[in-house]
């Protein structure tokens, strides 16, 4: 891991929140939707948050 000052810590951990945050929305919205084309478009943000969280969390290691 690099070294970063704890104003960069800071903010990482700001945005992993932010993308934790968009991943639990997202897939809620999944869930209560009945339309299949907003599922599927849901569904892919929430994939695509959880893939944003995954790569800053392995930054982090």
């Amino acid at each position: 891991m690099a070294n970063l000052s704890t104003k960069e810590l800071s903010a990482l951990q700001d945005q992993l929140g932010f993308e934790h945050t968009c991943v639990t929305k997202y897939q809620a919205a999944s869930q209560e939707t009945t339309e299949t084309a907003l599922r599927t478009c849901f569904n892919r943000f929430a994939a695509q948050h959880q893939q944003n969280f995954n790569t800053l969390l392995n930054f982090l290691k």
